[in-house]
């Protein structure tokens, strides 16, 4: 496999070319460590064999095995080489507090959260218990109990959610839900999206009316209905947040 080399025909290439040229040498290589060409454990080609093999310059091979370290594919050490740590050892999904800063992070977590919990709540309503029922609701009634006390109810949100996951009997969803963390739920990373006290209780009533929805459907062993309140739920929250993105770029 040969890169191609950077055109000389503008000033601003040269800089913007090795980018994208260490970007496809990260898809070269993330390959072969994918289809085990290079396995766990395995030392890579040396800098200067990359460099012949794929006619690129070092700072090119510098930055993108820079990029496959922070990916966790791979580890240099200094003095030794670079050895694949394997897919298996990657870093682990996480959503860092960073990146839940602006409306359209939050939006892209909603999406991912529609994808994943639709179907979570799907498989609650067929495989969820009485006591998990029951957290469900005490959730719920705690998610009531703190809008009337004028309080976010982030927490009561997040453990009702935590807790379809729990109900589908499968530990992912759960890890899942735990890595997204609290900064899930939307507002945990918006909370000047809506000022007024009673503006912001009439909001989250109508957001419980919502997961009431979804309960029922859970509680019922209904997996459409829940699967379709779910995506009413987030999707509802999303759009929420488009409408807000909107009005901040009008």
């Amino acid at each position: 496999m040969s890169l191609p080399h950077p055109s000389p025909s503008s000033a601003e290439m040269p800089r913007r070319r090795s980018r994208s040229l260490a970007l496809e040498l990260v898809d070269a290589l993330g390959a072969r460590i994918r289809d085990e060409r290079y396995p766990a454990g395995a030392r890579l080609p040396t800098e200067a064999e990359i460099v012949a093999e794929f006619g690129v310059s070092r700072t090119v091979v510098r930055e993108a095995l820079s990029k496959l370290q922070a990916s966790g594919l791979v580890q240099t050490r200094h003095g030794i080489g670079t050895f694949v740590v394997g897919l298996g050892d990657a870093a682990p999904f996480r959503v860092a507090p960073e990146q839940l800063a602006t409306l359209q992070d939050v939006i892209a977590v909603l999406e991912l959260r529609i994808a994943v919990e639709t179907e979570a709540a799907a498989l609650a309503a067929q495989r969820r218990d009485a006591a998990q029922l029951a957290r469900m609701r005490e959730a719920l009634d705690a998610f009531a109990v703190a809008v009337e006390e004028g309080r976010d109810a982030i927490g009561p949100d997040f453990q009702f959610h935590q807790e379809i996951a729990r109900a589908t009997g499968n530990a992912r969803f759960v890890d899942l839900m735990s890595a997204l963390g609290t900064g899930a739920i939307p507002r945990a990373r918006l909370r000047g999206a809506v000022e007024r006290s009673e503006e912001q209780k009439a909001y989250l009533k109508r957001v419980n009316v919502e997961h009431e929805s979804i309960l029922d459907a859970i509680a019922a062993g209904d997996a459409e209905a829940a699967r379709a309140a779910m995506r009413t739920h987030l999707a509802n929250s999303r759009e929420r947040r488009r409408r807000a993105a909107a009005a901040v770029r009008s």
